[in-house]
């Protein structure tokens, strides 16, 4: 199968991802079918696509006429064997919980045609493991999508094991038709390129608070003032706290017990308070954004931290075999994040030499393993 021989796509789930991703489709031109266990949720995720579209036609984005289209080209489901059963290419986007990916996956085995593709969203669990639960794990791929869908370029185009090159080619023709910026990975390892290259700075920002170095208002003024569009605390609320656990989660169980995430986090996701979803936080969102005093910017912490932690983090990457090149690197964290350069870049901006001293640094201040510099950040030379 070549992408011109797909002509209709189901997204498993309608929430935050579900919803966004099936507009993505339908504004390449897909017919779309969205599927969700209840029908609340179904009805939530159709009114923000509603929602979303009209806003592109108040923008002169799209016509009157091309919203009424993709609507009439959206079907929406609660049985899983109808919303797949002429589906060329499957999405899911259901929460990051391996068993019920297994589930779906499983499910969709049995009832998607025999030539579908099965893409899973997840943002760091195992393609190899979910493919593991279908009889056809050539078909299997990642394709993860970045918060909200329909603005942020980056898909990372994940292979399992067992994933064949056409499956590859075939999801990556596939992004690129829905005008996105793919970036191929080529050995499923824990969060991929983005959230592992983040990672390490999570962890960071779990010891600060914990031990006392800085409060979320100083860091995130700080790095506001410098140029930030937003601070990383306040990037945790809006993606969402309970996903920032389950991936430190899933981090701690297959890269480093240094990635269990923090005490603080845990008590607000068993709290309920998960930032911008549910209004609130380690910030107040009730009023849309939270208000953040750039006058208690913290003067004396350094920003060049997370860069010399990201940097090395992506070394790490190359001397594992998960990307080919620096530059694919760099692109996805341009792309993903919507920063003005990727970490390659910026380390040849600062210097390698200071980075690896940061990083050091760090991780005989932290007694943090994961913080120690790689080989490749000492020698400052990528690959």
């Amino acid at each position: 199968m070549k992408v011109a021989d797909i002509k209709k796509i189901a997204v498993m789930g309608a929430g935050d991802m579900g919803h966004g991703i099936a507009e993505v489709a339908l504004l390449a031109g897909y017919k779309v079918a969205m599927r969700d266990i209840e029908q609340r949720f179904i009805d939530k995720g159709l009114s923000r696509i509603k929602e979303s579209l009209d806003k592109l036609v108040e923008k002169q984005k799209i016509t009157e006429e091309n919203k009424k289209a993709m609507l009439a080209n959206l079907q929406t489901f609660i049985d899983i064997g109808e919303s797949v059963k002429d589906a060329d290419f499957v999405i899911e986007a259901v929460p990051e919980i391996m068993d019920l990916k297994k589930q779906v996956f499983q499910a969709l085995d049995a009832a998607a045609p025999k030539h579908a593709i099965l893409a899973s969203n997840t943002s760091t669990m195992s393609i190899t493991e979910i493919a593991s639960a279908t009889k056809k794990p050539k078909q299997v791929v990642g394709m993860h999508f970045f918060n909200p869908p329909v603005l942020m370029k980056l898909v990372e185009v994940i292979k399992g094991k067992k994933t064949s090159e056409a499956t590859m080619q075939l999801t990556y023709d596939l992004a690129l038709r829905m005008n996105k910026v793919p970036v191929r990975i080529e050995k499923d390892s824990p969060g991929f390129i983005y959230n592992r290259i983040t990672a390490p700075t999570n962890i960071l920002l779990g010891l600060m608070l914990e031990r006392g170095v800085a409060t979320p208002v100083e860091i995130d003024a700080r790095m506001k003032r410098a140029g930030a569009p937003m601070g990383p605390y306040e990037l945790m609320d809006y993606i969402g706290l309970d996903v920032s656990y389950h991936i430190a989660r899933n981090f701690s169980e297959r890269l480093s017990r240094d990635h269990e995430p923090a005490s603080w986090l845990k008590a607000k996701v068993d709290a309920g308070e998960l930032g911008k979803k549910t209004g609130r936080g380690i910030y107040d969102w009730s009023k849309g954004r939270p208000e953040i005093d750039l006058s208690k910017a913290k003067e004396d912490f350094d920003p060049t931290v997370f860069t010399a932690l990201q940097v090395n983090e992506a070394t790490k990457l190359l001397e594992e075999g998960v990307v080919k090149s620096a530059n694919d690197i760099d692109k996805a964290m341009i792309n993903g994040g919507g920063v003005a350069a990727g970490p390659f870049q910026l380390a040849k901006e600062i210097g390698y030499d200071k980075l690896a001293k940061i990083c050091d640094d760090l991780a005989q201040k932290f007694g943090i393993k994961t913080f120690e510099p790689t080989r490749t950040l000492k020698r400052g030379r990528v690959p």
